[in-house]
């Protein structure tokens, strides 16, 4: 049972730590500040969420799964507001998204 434990908690740590470099890149790659803050916010949370479950396997029940189960609900909660937040500033701010080639920029 250990051994499985271990590999599963193995599995999500290099999981999360694949998506966070993921995002990573993608912060690097794409053009325009709404793609970089969708590609750098979603895989971020789920890289986060993937190594803290790695973590809370590690521990086992103790107290500090406790402890990265409340850390996970912060970074759950938090993390899309304030992408929200920056994404409705730099509306706010008339920071227009990158459009396609021959793509209408008017509002039909």
């Amino acid at each position: 049972m250990s051994a499985l434990v271990d590999a599963l908690s193995w599995a999500c740590l290099v999981a999360g730590a694949v998506f966070c470099i993921i995002g990573s890149v993608g912060l690097i790659r794409m053009p325009d500040f709404y793609t970089r803050v969708h590609a750098a916010s979603v895989t971020d949370t789920a890289g986060a969420g993937l190594l803290l479950l790695g973590m809370m396997l590690q521990a086992g029940f103790t107290l500090v799964t406790v402890k990265l189960i409340i850390i996970g609900l912060l970074i759950l909660f938090t993390s899309p507001t304030a992408t929200h937040a920056l994404c409705k500033a730099a509306l706010m701010r008339d920071l227009k998204p990158l459009l396609a080639e021959g793509e209408a920029t008017s509002k039909r």
